[in-house]
């Protein structure tokens, strides 16, 4: 049991670790990673154009006719029984664009319920869910939009809620200088019934996202960088609990220390960093500045806040590893499966 509530924990403070606001918004799990390469990139990763389906359900404007007819299986893998992923599917519209449907999930294991005595009242298992539905669309060479459409549904013993959000993106994209830039509004949305009748209604964890991509003429790297969270400027967190203090020796007051503004600026920004070894072997790195600060321990912090992953492609099918390190104390493994049917039906 102790194993789950630490992987629990893990899930959750990914989702929340903005500013540490959890509790202001409903439906946390819509900003979890789903699939392995973004998890081995750092988290969102969303700058690059190519045959990734699980790429055009993070951003939707990077739809496009090569992901026509691939599939793709995601899956986490934690202890304790919690596990989470993505099935997704991308197939053409004729002349009118690209579209995807996927469906996401947060399975938390099993719990025992009891009554306030602690007697065994049997067990309970929670989940949330998103089904969605992606379109995008190439408006000239270089410039395309798409759109998401999700419905939410959360079932936590016997409370359940309910809701819908909308993913908004646009990219520009120079294939020939492989440069790369997309803008993206992320779960907006409303929460249309709450857990109980006397919780109010809170807003989607809605986010707004800038980045850019650009692979080096001469150089087997593709290097990206994401700006995140640009609704919401102070990311850190103040502890109201704390109060100046008293310098012993000069009596002179200490207030309770802020972040500056480069800190304030630093938190915003994931690095990613895909190295191109072959058409076959792709290495991949990130570091999220945010999540080391808000999750490494302070005596021994470690390389938290980084991850890697690695890209196989073959013929048929890819494989795709990611590895998040949250801090010492917990880490993600999450493996992605994506495959061409109409490969397998030749």
């Amino acid at each position: 049991m102790k194993r789950k509530l630490i992987s629990l924990y893990f899930v959750a403070l990914t989702t929340v670790v903005s500013a540490q606001t959890g509790g202001l918004t409903s439906f946390p799990f819509l900003d979890i990673t789903y699939n392995a390469r973004s998890a081995g990139l750092g988290g969102d990763f969303i700058t690059a154009k190519d045959q990734d389906i699980n790429i055009g359900i993070a951003n939707p404007s990077l739809l496009n006719s090569a992901m026509n007819k691939h599939t793709g299986f995601n899956q986490a893998f934690l202890a304790g029984g919690i596990n989470y992923g993505m099935v997704t599917h991308g197939f053409n519209v004729d002349k009118i664009g690209t579209m995807s449907g996927y469906l996401k999930y947060v399975s938390y294991g099993t719990f025992e319920r009891t009554d306030v005595n602690g007697t065994s009242q049997g067990t309970f298992s929670p989940i949330d869910i998103v089904l969605g539905s992606g379109f995008g669309r190439q408006l000239n060479p270089r410039i395309s939009i798409g759109v998401n459409l999700n419905m939410i549904y959360s079932q936590l013993e016997s409370y359940s809620s309910y809701g819908a959000g909308i993913d908004l993106a646009g990219t520009f994209y120079n294939e020939k200088k492989e440069f790369l830039v997309t803008a993206m509004v992320k779960n907006a949305g409303i929460q249309f019934n709450t857990y109980s009748e006397n919780s109010q209604r809170k807003p989607l964890p809605a986010e707004f996202q800038l980045a850019a991509a650009y692979k080096l003429p001469h150089a087997p790297f593709r290097i990206s960088i994401l700006a995140h969270h640009l609704n919401k400027w102070d990311l850190t967190y103040n502890d109201p609990t704390l109060t100046p203090t008293i310098d012993p020796l000069s009596g002179d007051i200490i207030p309770v220390p802020k972040a500056n503004f480069v800190e304030k600026l630093a938190r915003h920004f994931t690095f990613q960093v895909e190295t191109i070894i072959s058409k076959n072997i792709h290495l991949r790195t990130g570091f999220d500045y945010h999540r080391r600060k808000e999750l490494a321990l302070n005596q021994r912090p470690g390389i938290a806040g980084a991850s890697i992953g690695l890209g196989l492609y073959f013929n048929k099918f890819s494989l795709d590893y990611g590895f998040v390190i949250y801090s010492r104390a917990g880490f993600n493994n999450m493996l992605t499966l994506t495959t061409d049917l109409a490969k397998w039906r030749k």
